[in-house]
């Protein structure tokens, strides 16, 4: 194989990775791949210095890239994934940005200069474009659990993650109330709470109001699954490590929700 071609197939893993988030699609992103390739290389003694290093030629081919991208006159596939929808709520340039840096690893001058911005102003958008992605990716958290320091040990968990607590609630009551008025997108719900109330059942009504992911943190495993709703959320049983709740939380927060119609509760035996 020649050393052009050589050099070119050795991009192919990073060009397939960029053009497939830069459309929003496997399918969409390898057709870009495909067109750039065939590009380049009926560029013959045109691209005289781009093998001087990778990062040039790999440079070359994510503008172009870029340039096909705005060709198909039509916007990125939309996404359901947080992390997608995050970035597609930035302009089309921050977001772009975002990718070649984050993603590709570019530093922010290389990537500025792929999109003809001032190195500055790369630094300055991309922090932006940081900032407003980690934003949308901060979850509100209700934590629904009638123990004091239990509750305190998850609203520290939740806060070190990033992430809001929106309230602490001891009893079903207090956990609707605080649902009603904050809109958390995630639930950290014992089971056997206070007055007798059940987390479950508080679980099973979140759920009927709206779909609201919830993982239970319980000493009483046995009751998710001996009244089959398995289906309500993932269990962690107490005692618990500050790992699995970070770890839970962070699955909790990057799966997409389901379609709507799909988030039914089934009826009660």
């Amino acid at each position: 194989m020649e050393e052009r071609t050589r050099h070119l197939m050795a991009q192919l893993p990073y060009l397939r990775r960029y053009a497939r988030a830069l459309a929003g699609s496997p399918a969409d992103g390898d057709a870009l791949v495909t067109r750039a390739l065939e590009w380049y290389l009926d560029r013959e003694g045109e691209d005289a210095g781009e093998h001087g290093g990778t990062v040039p030629l790999r440079m070359t081919l994510y503008r172009h890239l870029n340039t096909l991208q705005d060709d198909r006159d039509a916007p990125a596939a939309t996404s359901a994934h947080p992390v997608e929808a995050a970035l597609g709520a930035l302009g089309e340039t921050d977001r772009r940005l975002y990718l070649l840096v984050n993603l590709e690893d570019l530093a922010a001058a290389d990537a500025a200069a792929v999109l003809d911005l001032p190195a500055g102003e790369g630094v300055e958008r991309l922090a932006r474009a940081r900032e407003a992605v980690r934003a949308r990716l901060a979850a509100t958290i209700l934590i629904v659990e009638d123990d004091a320091i239990i509750a305190f040990d998850l609203a520290e968990t939740v806060r070190s993650m990033g992430h809001i607590v929106c309230g602490t609630a001891a009893t079903m009551d207090e956990a609707l109330g605080l649902a009603a008025e904050h809109t958390p997108t995630l639930a950290l719900m014992d089971i056997r709470l206070a007055e007798g109330d059940n987390g479950i059942e508080v679980a099973r009504e979140l759920r009927r109001q709206r779909f609201l992911p919830v993982i239970f943190v319980t000493a009483f495993p046995e009751d998710v699954v001996r009244r089959g709703v398995e289906y309500l959320g993932p269990v962690i049983p107490k005692p618990f490590t500050r790992e699995q709740i970070e770890q839970a939380i962070t699955r909790a927060v990057f799966t997409p929700a389901p379609e709507e119609g799909r988030a039914m509760v089934p009826p009660v035996a």
